[in-house]
């Protein structure tokens, strides 16, 4: 199966506005890598959560997207400002799932923006949804209001299948297909559906690829609960691209839960072979130190506000 043809990208530049980490003194470590120079007066913040500007740059033409929002609404507007993006240039915003630590911000981006903003998500990312853990107890997870979001100046564009953005340089997968045995998603989370409580299978988790000229594939997940090796192979599917060159995001591999499938992920990885691999967010730091140490000077540590060009 393939989707609708990708046009090819000159150049495409992430720009990370959120994420877990942050570091000033972290140096540039490969050709891609954009760190911002010193300086002691620009206060970037991090949490628990992820957002990135994506630029797309074909011809003559620039697209700005951006892909979710953070955990709070203050740590990516702030960002924002310390950077000097203009959030009301983007041209859709995309929701790579509907967890609270992707959706903080989203009613002050589409609010700022002074007209209306398309956002991209699949229709689960509005559910109810709650952690259930009997070690621990149930936790209920607030999730995007659909309503207050469409007052804000959302136009929701509610779809489980692919999309095409940016003139048709930018993909969103919609639902991931599932083969890989050992990406099983997040145990004990659960979303509600006609009101009973089931196992959350995490339809609703999507990523954004690009197609860079002479290059490959540009793969940026949000969370990957579809597994970060199930989502590289199906967007290596629907565009009929082998070639990946870099795979950008959180891979959801922190905790014991995950332990078994950290090495299983990381020569998986190695197969699909891209130039570049950037563990962020909630990859969790011995996964990132596993990739960072099983594939150096294809491994990048990330740090808030670095911009990623390729």
């Amino acid at each position: 199966m393939t989707g609708p043809q990708l046009k090819p990208a000159d150049r495409v530049e992430i720009t990370v506005l959120v994420d877990n980490y942050t570091d000033l003194l972290l140096p540039q470590s490969t050709p891609v890598d954009r760190r911002l120079p010193y300086d002691p007066n620009r206060r970037l913040l991090a949490e628990h959560g992820l957002s990135c500007m994506i630029r797309v740059f074909a011809g003559k033409k620039e697209h700005a997207v951006l892909l979710d929002t953070g955990l709070s609404c203050e740590c990516l507007p702030w960002n924002a400002r310390q950077l000097g993006i203009s959030l009301g240039a983007i041209e859709a915003v995309v929701l790579s799932h509907g967890h609270y630590d992707h959706t903080g911000s989203l009613e002050c981006v589409v609010s700022g923006a002074g007209r209306q903003v398309p956002l991209i998500a699949h229709p689960d990312a509005f559910l109810r949804r709650r952690k259930n853990v009997p070690s621990e107890g149930v936790f209920d997870q607030p999730h995007p209001d659909a309503v207050a979001l469409k007052k804000a100046g959302a136009d929701i564009k509610m779809r489980s299948d692919l999309s095409i953005l940016a003139a048709g340089h930018l993909l969103v997968t919609g639902e991931v297909e599932r083969l890989t045995p050992f990406e099983k998603g997040m145990p004990g989370g659960e979303i509600e559906k006609d009101g009973t409580w089931i196992p959350d299978p995490f339809l609703d988790d999507q990523a954004l690829v690009i197609n860079v000229k002479d290059k490959g594939l540009v793969v940026l997940s949000g969370c990957a609960h579809a597994g970060i090796i199930n989502t590289a192979e199906y967007a290596k599917k629907i565009t009929g691209i082998d070639r990946v060159h870099a795979v950008l995001g959180g891979f959801h591999l922190s905790g014991k839960a995950f332990e078994q499938a950290v090495p299983l992920t990381i020569d998986a990885m190695k197969m699909i072979g891209p130039d570049y691999v950037v563990p962020m967010h909630c990859t969790g730091w011995h996964t990132i130190n596993r990739f960072m140490a099983e594939m150096p000077g294809k491994c990048i540590l990330n740090t808030v506000g670095t911009t990623y060009v390729f």
